[in-house]
């Protein structure tokens, strides 16, 4: 399947298809005249890495992912529970202080809204 076709199977620009081939994330073969040739399993893989992407997790952190999720149950090592679970602290982390500009936000609106009552 050429880089066009992918991206049409998968609802992914050849741009970000690129970028996954570089980072290692997704590969291809190439034909004698030099174009990509992916495999059909390349569209699975493509929508999982937006799914990962949609949950915040880097390009790294999916290539590590990856191969974890693709093992068998007998293969796996723990590694990705281990990731997810830093990856659930690290936006834990996020809406923490997410939170906490809330409240700062707010507070300055109310104290506005006070001063201008005055």
């Amino acid at each position: 399947m050429r880089i066009g076709e992918l991206s049409e199977a998968s609802g992914v620009s050849t741009r970000s298809l690129r970028y996954y081939e570089s980072q290692g994330l997704i590969r291809s073969a190439r034909t004698a005249g030099g174009w990509r040739d992916f495999d059909r399993s390349a569209v699975e893989r493509v929508v999982m890495i937006q799914h990962l992407l949609a949950a915040g997790l880097s390009s790294a952190t999916i290539g590590e992912l990856l191969p974890c999720l693709e093992a068998t149950a007998e293969e796996r090592t723990g590694a990705m529970e281990v990731l997810l679970a830093q990856e659930v602290r690290r936006l834990e982390g996020k809406r923490r202080d997410i939170d906490r500009e809330l409240e700062v936000l707010q507070a300055l609106r109310r104290d506005i809204g006070q001063s201008a009552e005055v």
